[in-house]
Parts: structure tokens; sequence; C-alpha cells
């Protein structure tokens, strides 16, 4: 391995966003391993590659995100750049998803690379190096109609990136939140990473209908290009000094934009009562 070279992580990688991200790192000359449910889809999808492990990978299951872990390093000798990319999307009003189905939200979009994380922090301590990238979304600062679950998920996963930065960084380690706005991936494809709200309650079925009919036409229409996303991590992995948050998109710029300045409006109309809190001690 050149002294340029990183081993990249990326999970998810069987299919949209992931793909185009391991093929980003492949193309910079990068070794990667890819992970997903299905290696053969992974591979199949990516494309053969000297450089490229596949392995298998549910990242709800904390003893093959270990396995996983173990064969990055068994292969490749360390793992530089992890990239937590799996995810899905449970849409619907909040009535509408089942607590079953907001529990399986969390335990894919939010759960899933804390266990990734977890298996490969122990790896990255001991080289003193290492980048955590999450992809979260613009949803992870902006909350959205029809993505009650989706969003709770996200918001914690920025929460706890931003947090995390300050446990790891005495080691070494560096993290990045990216927000991607929409990109051209397979999200929005009904069955394959969108579901539906399992409930039905009357005062939002007509809203529900409607909703749905939006998001499904959206899908193939998203403007960004997920190559140019991928391209975008292998520059900013390659920095002394990866940034804390990445906005990926010019949705979710203008998105970002005008919920900080709605953030100081808010802090700003209510200074006075808010900065009257302190116990009087005299």
């Amino acid at each position: 391995m050149t002294e340029q070279q990183q081993v990249w992580m990326v999970t998810g990688a069987g299919r949209g966003m992931g793909v185009q991200i391991a093929q980003a790192a492949l193309s910079a000359g990068h070794e990667v391993v890819a992970t997903g449910r299905d290696p053969e889809r992974v591979q199949d999808a990516i494309g053969a590659h000297r450089n490229l492990l596949t392995v298998a990978l549910d990242v709800t299951d904390p003893v093959a995100a270990e396995a996983a872990a173990a064969a990055a390093v068994d292969r490749f000798g360390r793992i530089d750049v992890l990239v937590n990319n799996a995810g899905n999307f449970y849409a619907g009003y909040f009535e509408e998803i089942s607590p079953e189905q907001l529990r399986a939200q969390m335990e894919t979009n939010f759960f899933g690379p804390l266990n990734v994380t977890r298996a490969v922090l122990p790896i990255m301590r001991r080289q003193r190096s290492g980048h955590v990238v999450t992809i979260t979304s613009a949803a992870g600062i902006i909350g959205q109609e029809f993505c009650a679950a989706y969003a709770a998920s996200k918001f914690a996963l920025e929460g706890w990136m931003e947090s995390l930065r300050y446990d790891v960084e005495p080691y070494g380690i560096s993290t990045t939140i990216v927000e991607p706005g929409f990109f051209r991936t397979e999200l929005l494809v009904e069955g394959a990473s969108s579901i539906w709200p399992e409930l039905s309650i009357d005062d939002y079925a007509e809203r529900t209908t409607q909703t749905i009919a939006a998001w499904k036409g959206m899908n193939g229409q998203q403007g960004g290009d997920p190559a140019k996303l991928g391209a975008a991590l292998v520059t900013l992995a390659a920095l002394d000094t990866p940034p804390l948050r990445f906005v990926a998109g010019a949705d979710a710029l203008a998105g970002v934009e005008q919920k900080a300045h709605l953030l100081l409006e808010q802090v700003d109309a209510h200074r006075e009562l808010s900065s009257a809190m302190s116990l009087d001690e005299s």
C-alpha cells in the first residue's frame, strides 16, 4: 500500500450511493471492503477489481459487523475510512407508521451504523488514525412531512456523530457527517429501500395517498449525481483536516441555510425570556 492509498470500508454497497462511493474510492487507487447483505450482488454492482473485497453484512447484526471488520483487516491489514451508508426509508405520517416499523427504521438507520462503527473503532484506535464518515440526510437536520421515522433516525445519527468526535479525536480519528439532498439512487424504489406505512387512519388517508404518489413520481427524477458525491467523499477523505459536516447538493445547501436562519430568528425572538432563567442567588 502506498503512503496515499487508503483502505475504505463501505456499507450498503450493493446498490445506490454505496456502489458509487466504492467505485470512486477504487478509481482513486484505494482498497475497498464493500459490504451488503448479498456479497455477490455487491460484486456485480461494483464490478470486479483487484483492490476490492466484498463481504456479507447485515448492519443490524453486531456479530456480522465484527466479522466484516476482521475480514477487512485480514485482507488489507487496516481500515482507514469507514463509510456508514446502508439505510432505508420508512415513509409515512407518524400515527400511520406502526411501532414495529419505527423500531425497524431505527435498527437499520441508527443502530446499524453504531454496530459497524463499534466494530471498526478498536482497529482505528490501534492504528491511531482513521476517518468515520456517516451518511445522514438533509432530513437529519430539517424535519419534513411524511418523514417522521426517517428524520428521527437521521437526527439521532447526527447527535451521535457530533458527540463521537470528542470521544475519538485524541486517537487521531476524525469524523464527518454527510447530509445529501435528493440524489438519483434507489432510496425511493418501493420494496427496495422505501416502505410505506402499515396503518391506516381516515384523517390521513387522502394525504397519504397523494404523498405516496408524489414520492413515487420523484423516483428517477432526483437532481443529484451519486458518482459526483462519491468523488467528493474521496476528496474530503484525503484532506489533513476533513470537515465535521458536509452538505451535499444544491437543494440540501438551500435547506440547511434556511434552517440556520430560522434557528437564529427563533433565538432572537425570545432572547430576553431565554436569558432570564438564572437562579436569583441574593
